[in-house]
């Protein structure tokens, strides 16, 4: 086991390595000057030629890209060029409301997805089964935007019941596990919890349903188990496959919370880089990416030593 997890954090060195590449590279592949957000209007050659050598832009792309990742390692990931920060004094607590948004979210829909999931899969074929199956297609088409919206007007707007947008008169500094607070995070977790349920409950469905199929679900039954003894054999043999759907819908909540957090006004990193793309903030864009996309390759990491650890049989040779 030990072996594996040594190999396994082996190989996230070089995925590392690649996405920090894509990161730099998306940000000079797009359309535009990156420094266009600093280059005063009707600025003169000269003035643009100094501004592009403070910077590093005079130099190739291969040295830049060594030069910020050097300076990545060591971490200082830039100073914003909008509130002239250094860009992790915004993105660690962004970071921060960002993980609590995604953990509340798969809270909310792994219960519900692993219920609906669990109902599906011991009733196939059912009214039951074909309902599930047909709310939980429905969830996962639904555009978070949209849902978010619908949720803001019917439970904020029209009922009065939960507050539309933000995190509280204190705002993130002063958010805590109490009413005040929490009441600020369930519409955005509810939205946000609606395709993970969906893609959950459709994946244990699967996963149960193939379970009871098999040879060793009749071997239990013959030595006269009772219902609960072989629920748990069965909730087992599913494990891994629910755990690996779980934890990529973790990682994608992380990246994929951006129309989310901008629809309540959530300051997690979506919100960072609305406000970053829309700014051309290029520190804080690139920053803001690489740490997610770190996040995604150390949750993935962490899916493949828990799969590994629930059920040896998936260990690579």
């Amino acid at each position: 086991m030990l072996v594996y997890v040594l190999r396994r954090i082996l190989y996230t060195i070089p995925i590392a390595l690649g996405v920090s590449l894509v990161c730099f590279a998306l940000i000079h592949l797009a359309p535009g000057d990156p420094l266009s957000a600093v280059i005063p209007e009707g600025a003169s050659p000269e003035t643009i030629a100094q501004i592009r050598v403070a910077y590093g832009f005079d130099r190739p792309l291969p040295v830049q890209f060594l030069k910020w990742l050097s300076h990545v390692c060591s971490g200082n990931f830039g100073t914003s060029i909008m509130t002239n920060r250094p860009v992790l004094t915004d993105v660690l607590p962004a970071i921060v409301n960002t993980l609590t948004l995604a953990s509340v979210a798969v809270l909310f829909g792994f219960v519900l997805g692993c219920l609906f999931g669990v109902a599906s899969g011991y009733l196939v074929g059912s009214p039951t089964d074909r309902a599930i199956t047909t709310v939980s297609t429905t969830g996962v088409s639904i555009p978070h935007y949209w849902l978010g919206m619908v949720m803001i007007v019917i439970f904020a707007v029209n009922l009065n019941l939960l507050p539309a947008t933000g995190m509280g008169e204190g705002g993130s500094g002063s958010f805590g596990f109490n009413w005040e607070s929490l009441q600020y995070l369930i519409l955005p977790a509810l939205t946000l919890s609606v395709i993970p349920a969906g893609i959950i409950a459709r994946a244990v469905r699967g996963t149960i349903a193939d379970v009871r199929k098999q040879d060793f679900m009749q071997t239990l039954y013959a030595k006269g188990l009772p219902g609960r003894r072989v629920f748990v054999h069965v909730v087992k043999n599913a494990l891994p496959s629910v755990l690996a759907v779980m934890g990529l819908q973790v990682a994608q909540l992380l990246g994929g919370s951006i129309l989310v957090e901008t629809v309540f006004s959530w300051p997690g990193t979506g919100f960072l880089l609305n406000n970053a793309i829309f700014t051309r903030d290029l520190p804080m864009l690139q920053g803001t990416i690489l740490v997610l996309s770190m996040f995604f390759v150390l949750i993935n990491l962490g899916v493949d030593i828990l799969q590994t650890a629930v059920d040896p049989r998936i260990k690579r040779a």
